[in-house]
């Protein structure tokens, strides 16, 4: 009994440092990369294409696209799509994130972000930030894993407590509940709000 309490400890040892070596590794990652579109939005001398360009750039790295995409349709519709559909789809939705992402960004006014502590959610971590003007504060919650020793991506972010997974879930589903995946396609292919 007392052998088996002491590798229950011995293991409880070991598994405490590494999440603690996840916490600060997406600490890092997070940060690092949303100094550096906070420093592109700062810089004045940048053309807004050129901006744009680079954003997408650390977005790229930053996030697990062809993840977000496989949940935004969820078990209900993803596993049923032929392998161009699930290319097409994920092209489309990649597509309108990265526009959405962007279009967010053209409001920035001088905000600053407040990181809080990434927290360990199961296997996965979260990271609260705050962006914070003269008259506004807005969180975002990022959600991130590790699908390889590669690193940390972001798979989910949460607006003020709202889910871009699940919003774009929802709205899809809308889609598809009535119509077919043409029809979202062609949704998506259209500009935002139109």
């Amino acid at each position: 009994m007392k052998k088996a309490a002491f590798v229950l400890i011995g293991i409880m040892l070991m598994v405490e440092p590494a999440f603690a070596d996840d916490l600060a590794e997406v600490d890092s990652f997070l940060k690092e990369r949303l100094n550096r579109i906070m420093g592109l939005l700062q810089d004045k001398n940048l053309e807004k294409s050129t901006r744009n360009d680079k954003i997408v750039v650390i977005i790229t790295e930053a996030f697990d696209f062809d993840t977000m995409a496989k949940l935004t349709l969820g078990k209900k519709y993803w596993p049923g799509l032929s392998t161009a559909e699930k290319a097409r789809f994920t092209e489309l939705f990649v597509g309108r994130l990265k526009a959405s992402y962007l279009e967010k960004l053209n409001l920035y006014d001088d905000e600053t972000i407040v990181y809080s502590k990434p927290e360990q959610v199961n296997n996965k971590v979260q990271m609260m930030t705050e962006l914070v003007s003269k008259d506004n504060k807005i969180t975002m919650r990022y959600k991130l894993y590790k699908p390889s020793k590669a690193g940390w991506k972001v798979y989910d972010v949460e607006l003020e407590g709202v889910s871009l997974i699940t919003t774009y879930r929802s709205q899809f589903n809308e889609v598809l509940q009535t119509g077919t995946m043409k029809d979202l396609f062609a949704k998506l292919e259209r500009p935002e709000g139109k």
